[in-house]
């Protein structure tokens, strides 16, 4: 998300409206509020995904988002919300999709011996990391590599990778 804050100012492609989380103790939602962006945050316990969703919908449309980019968020959203905000959903995913799609990215590189790991910036639809992939950054696996020291490098690259897709897609 601070990725992406730091991209819109560089950038100039695209604007902050509201940042957004479930978790309302999130750091980001603090960072966020100290810099003066707007936030929202609700947890969905004990009211359930169709009012969590609702509220959420209610208040990315408040805000006048125009595009949804996750970043950290790791609940599915529903087939229902996907619809409605079709085709302006962005998603980073620390693999390089369509392979090892879901959790345990860089564990699961790791075990296929791959040579090379990275992130995918993509569309998300109702299908779980399964739209298109608008851009990738790719990275060699190095001897020694364990998954935290792999998910340590290929964070780096989704960091630049994440605000240039957003500003390239949103200047279609």
């Amino acid at each position: 998300m601070q990725a992406l804050v730091a991209g819109a100012e560089a950038f100039q492609a695209y604007d902050i409206a509201l940042v957004a989380s479930d978790k309302p103790d999130a750091p980001g939602i603090g960072w966020a509020r100290e810099r003066g962006l707007a936030t929202w945050a609700l947890s969905p316990k004990g009211i359930g995904k169709p009012a969590y969703e609702e509220q959420l919908d209610a208040a990315l449309r408040e805000a006048g988002v125009g595009m949804i980019a996750l970043a950290g968020y790791m609940r599915l959203l529903s087939d229902g919300f996907v619809a409605r905000w079709r085709g302006r959903i962005l998603n980073i995913h620390p693999s390089l999709l369509p392979l090892y799609k879901g959790l345990d990215t860089h564990a699961r590189a790791l075990a296929a011996g791959d040579a090379e790991a990275g992130c995918s910036v993509h569309l998300v639809t109702e299908e779980l990391d399964g739209g298109a992939v608008l851009g990738q950054a790719r990275l060699p696996v190095l001897a020694g590599d364990t998954p935290d020291t792999l998910a340590a490098r290929v964070l780096v690259e989704e960091h630049r990778l994440y605000p240039r897709v957003l500003a390239e897609f949103v200047t279609r």
